[in-house]
């Protein structure tokens, strides 16, 4: 006959077997996630000794240390967009950036839209040859197998402890990166696929971690953009955390989402994420969570300083010495800061923006010029500019051509009523073009008389010589399609390149030239209808 306490014992184990979880009950497991995303070819520290990979290398490896010590676990993760970013980076298609990754003990990465900046080759490349980690994303899928053509999970065990991890990527990816294969790959709906996923993965794993390169829009309002993060939360249950990435502004405090925590960590690695999950019994809670600022200037949170690790940098120095030979190059000299930062440029004309339209139209014999915001990468600042500087504004994986196409005034208004309310990324710069928006429609427009200087009325029966970008031109960043127009005709001028003629040309190039005039502004009241057509 069975002793009570064993036959207690005899029923919690049958019971218990009938489970696939294999953690101990009552036992706590510490699992800490480090994370980056939006790393964009930073791999060197930058002038003022900022952030680099050799830092973060040195950070990484301490935390390591003092997480083992308190018997915990790290998992050390990266939100995507690798690629695209430096000239240190990009003429070796960010191998120093991926083999430093691997150094460092990267677990496992999203596959964000920029990687879709090189041709697929080199993404691949990238993956098989200098990545020891995998590339994930469940929702890539072959046109023509109808299969992921990317790793959709990766489980990492932990003693006993399964840590699942899903990989997810915004579905925006054909319009918002430069050579994306459109006939070889298609993107699904990531909260679809995750839909599918999460319950089967949630029937072997403890712990599930989505790695995305969506982007965070509190409260889900994401406006033009595909949904990121909060959707994902609020519309697939059984997610745990989600290391996320895409637009590049710091979570300093973790969002929490329908069970869901939140985190993502900026760009470029000027901070370390640090996660600290706590386990038990099946349930997940957050003890902790931070962003470690990486030897920044103002880094008030945490003062201390990072020594660069030196195995890392015998591994990245070569390739920055590489670079040197063509970043180095003087070229002119900027009077005054052309801004192009993101939080700027994205939301409003800004002089850099004036000064690249400038050189479109120029370069091309236009009247008028278009370009979105977001392939104008960083701000030229004053002083001595090297091709180096112009490389960060203009990346080489960009390789922007500058087309023409010529429209008559209803083609252009028609067009104009489509670009001029697009918004963050896809936000327009102009050249000789002057723009009213009343509650967001097209309510006037107003086009520069190349020989007087001055504005008048766009006339629809006239026609316009418009510049703008290939890329723009096939439907890039979501404007509308142009480049099938019979007047269609694409130029041998490079963006990078023809800003560098220009400095060498002028020698000085004056800020204050290209100051802002009012090309975008955007009503919410009654104006004179006289002003519109």
């Amino acid at each position: 006959m069975f002793n009570k306490r064993y036959l207690s014992l005899y029923l919690f184990l049958i019971l218990f077997s009938n489970f696939s979880y294999a953690y101990t009950p009552g036992k706590t497991y510490k699992v800490t996630i480090l994370h980056t995303n939006d790393h964009h070819g930073a791999f060197w520290k930058n002038k003022d000794n900022e952030y680099g990979m050799a830092a973060r290398a040195t950070l990484i490896k301490k935390l390591r240390s003092e997480v083992a010590a308190e018997g915990g676990h790290v998992i050390l993760l990266d939100g995507g967009d690798v690629n695209t970013g430096t000239p240190e980076s990009e003429i070796s298609d960010a191998e120093a950036d991926f083999r430093g990754m691997s150094l460092m003990g990267y677990d496992a990465m999203a596959i964000g839209n920029h990687e879709f900046d090189k041709p697929l080759n080199i993404l691949l490349k990238q993956q098989k040859e200098w990545a020891t980690f995998p590339f994930l994303s469940a929702n890539i899928y072959n046109k023509k197998t109808k299969t992921r053509f990317f790793e959709a999970t990766k489980t990492i065990k932990l003693d006993d402890l399964n840590v699942a991890l899903l990989g997810l990527t915004t579905e925006q990816t054909p319009q918002q990166s430069i050579r994306f294969p459109h006939d070889e790959l298609e993107i699904r709906s990531p909260i679809v696929e995750a839909s599918k996923l999460v319950p089967k993965i949630r029937k072997n794993s403890d712990v599930l971690i989505a790695v995305t390169h969506m982007g965070h829009y509190p409260n889900a309002q994401h406006g033009s953009r595909a949904p990121g993060d909060v959707s994902l939360a609020r519309k697939v249950k059984g997610i745990d955390l989600i290391v996320g990435g895409h637009t590049q502004l710091p979570l300093f405090t973790a969002d929490y989402e329908n069970g869901t925590y939140i985190v993502q960590a900026g760009e470029w690695g000027k901070h370390l994420g640090r996660v600290d999950l706590e386990f038990k019994d099946g349930k997940v809670t957050l003890a902790n969570y931070e962003l470690i600022p990486v030897n920044l200037k103002n880094q008030k949170m945490n003062p201390q300083f990072y020594s660069e690790d030196k195995n890392a940098l015998a591994l990245l120095k070569p390739f920055k010495d590489k670079s040197l030979k063509l970043t180095s190059q003087v070229v002119g000299k900027l009077n005054g800061k052309l801004e192009g930062h993101r939080s700027i440029i994205r939301k409003t004309e800004t002089n850099l923006g004036n000064f690249v339209t400038f050189l479109m139209a120029q370069s091309t014999g236009a009247g008028i010029a278009i370009t979105d915001s977001g392939v104008i990468r960083n701000s030229l600042e004053e002083g001595t500019i090297t091709f180096g500087d112009i490389l960060s504004v203009h990346p080489l994986s960009f390789g922007l051509r500058y087309a023409t196409v010529n429209l008559s005034g209803k083609e252009l208004w028609d067009y104009l009523s489509q670009v001029a309310p697009l918004t963050d990324g896809s936000y327009p710069q102009f050249y000789g073009i002057k723009v009213i928006l009343l509650n967001n429609v097209l309510n006037k427009v107003e086009i520069k008389d190349p020989q007087k200087q001055t504005f008048a009325p766009l006339s629809l029966n006239k026609n316009y010589k418009l510049a703008l970008t290939d890329f723009i031109a096939a439907g890039g960043d979501s404007y509308p399609r142009i480049d099938k127009h019979p007047t269609y005709k694409l130029s041998s001028h490079i963006d990078s390149e023809v800003m560098k003629e220009y400095f060498e040309k002028n020698k000085v190039v004056q800020a204050s030239a290209f100051a802002p005039i009012g090309n975008l502004v955007k009503l919410n009241e009654a104006v004179n209808p006289s002003l519109a057509r």
